[in-house]
């Protein structure tokens, strides 16, 4: 009987073979733009697949082409991805945002409407309200608190239920770890949908990377991840991903073909070494997330911890919906500190392990203010609606000692005053003065 190996186990090989390089023991950077055929008729046959002119054999691979196409970093990337979350294929992106786009455009059409949950990353809710509408493009955002009935109102009250096209989702949402039940918004699709179009919903996974939740298995047609965060993990390169059925991945691949936004051989090889230690790391990464979490809860000058790790029987759907969808509550810890925005900055200002940086997921400790910088280009008053308040610190825990980053973050709140009585950090004053930057578009 073959042995079924864990997902763990097989990103040190899977999809490679030391003899096809050497006998190198890691897959080497396929440095090249383009790659020889062996014949005339192998280069025919390998565009015939490409360009879709006839189906691949049920034995056949895609043959090199060009890197634009396929590069065996790329291709040993995506293989190895697919198995975290059980799909049939994968597409990686040089930057989360291309991933995105490139999913919206190919299933997005004049005419359409997109239904998406609240609040989104910044760099998406932009793409959303700023650009799908010059294309004729509707969209419709919910709570992520709304009940199947409440979307079943939102859009039958807006008109054009009959042209939903995607459900896009963000869960756990980023900076307040709001919960949306993927299974639901299932229903609502198919619901909604039309026999000769299927509705999709697609899930922004990033929150909890490919190990603590599997959106596919719930009912998503596409999943989507930031490879830049969990997946790449140290802070050192910028990725993107899907991943999906084959039907579906073969839509996205061509536009990214004609797009030419794939990722290139390096940053593949970079996320291949990364993803061998990806559990390690998110194990890690987790475990000091809850002790941290709990130790906020307690602290005077804090008033609210959004945390999976927290929910409870009383948070009602939100806790069964983590109980059904999660496999562990993350390292995203999102919290308010007593006061408002002079006070959180007090608190990052003083921080001396965990980093003033933006986005999430690597090995260091992050910490940011999501008001300000990742979601500044938020309605203020949706940021009011979704809880993206003044005093709210988005914290991305990382890998160090607990103990010291416990101490770091004890630190940095003692130095927050209680009177009001602050001395405005020079970097404060510096950012307000450049309303121009374009923060919210980081995730």
């Amino acid at each position: 009987m073959k042995k079924q190996f864990q997902p763990e186990t097989l990103m040190m090989s899977h999809g490679y073979r030391p003899e096809w390089s050497e006998g190198a023991v890691k897959c080497p950077i396929f440095q090249t733009s383009t790659f020889v055929f062996d014949s005339a008729e192998q280069g025919k046959g390998f565009f015939e697949v490409a360009y879709g002119l006839r189906e691949k054999g049920a034995k056949e691979k895609p043959g090199l082409i060009y890197s634009r196409l396929n590069n065996p970093d790329m291709q040993i990337l995506e293989e190895r991805l697919s198995l975290w979350d059980g799909a049939e294929e994968c597409a990686v992106f040089e930057s989360g945002m291309a991933a995105i786009a490139t999913v919206l455009f190919e299933f997005l059409q004049p005419g359409d409407l997109l239904l998406y949950s609240n609040p989104l990353y910044g760099g998406t809710d932009h793409f959303v309200h700023h650009l799908l509408p010059k294309f004729g493009i509707d969209v419709l955002g919910f709570h992520p608190k709304a009940s199947r009935s409440e979307l079943e109102k939102i859009l039958r009250n807006s008109g054009k239920a009959d042209r939903l096209a995607m459900i896009y989702l963000e869960t756990p949402a980023n900076p307040t770890n709001d919960l949306v039940d993927i299974a639901m918004c299932r229903e609502i699709a198919d619901q909604f949908g039309h026999t000769d179009r299927q509705t999709l919903v697609a899930v922004d996974n990033t929150y909890l990377g490919p190990l603590w939740q599997h959106p596919l298995k719930h009912g998503a047609d596409l999943v989507l991840y930031s490879a830049t965060k969990y997946i790449g993990g140290h802070s050192d390169v910028i990725a993107g991903a899907c991943l999906g059925s084959a039907a579906l991945m073969t839509r996205v691949k061509t536009l990214r073909t004609f797009l030419g936004n794939m990722i290139a051989p390096y940053t593949g090889w970079l996320l291949l070494r990364s993803l061998e230690t990806l559990k390690l790391r998110m194990e890690k990464q987790a475990e000091n997330a809850q002790i941290i979490a709990r130790r906020l809860i307690n602290h005077p000058k804090i008033e609210n911890v959004h945390y999976l790790g927290l929910l409870t029987i009383s948070d009602g759907d939100a806790f069964v919906t983590y109980q059904k969808q999660c496999t562990s509550p993350g390292a995203m810890v999102s919290f308010e500190v007593v006061g408002g925005e002079p006070e959180a900055f007090a608190f990052l200002n003083h921080l001396k392990l965990v980093k003033l940086a933006v986005s999430l997921g690597s090995t260091e400790s992050l910490a940011q203010h999501p008001a300000s910088m990742t979601h500044a280009g938020v309605a203020p008053e949706d940021k009011l609606a979704f809880g993206i308040k003044d005093n709210l610190v988005r914290l991305s825990v990382g890998v160090e000692n607990v103990e010291d980053l416990w101490w770091d973050l004890e630190q940095a709140l003692a130095a927050v005053p209680q009177n009001g009585a602050l001395n405005v950090h020079p970097v404060g004053k510096t950012m307000a003065n450049k309303p121009e930057m374009v923060a919210n578009l980081v995730m």
